[in-house]
């Protein structure tokens, strides 16, 4: 009984733990790509803005 809840949880918590790691560093990537493309936005309006004055 032993034997076997420590393979299960050999063969179940290492791949949790991999996930739960790489989605708490892809949420800080996505952050500041949402940052950046906010950003982008903005100034690109703002460009169309300028061009319009003109």
């Amino acid at each position: 009984m032993n034997a076997d809840l420590l393979t299960t949880i050999g063969n179940v918590g290492f791949p949790i733990a991999v996930s739960v790691y790489l989605l708490v560093r892809f949420e800080g990537k996505l952050e500041a790509l949402t940052l950046s493309i906010n950003d982008l936005s903005s100034s690109i309006k703002s460009l169309l803005i300028k061009s319009d004055d003109k």
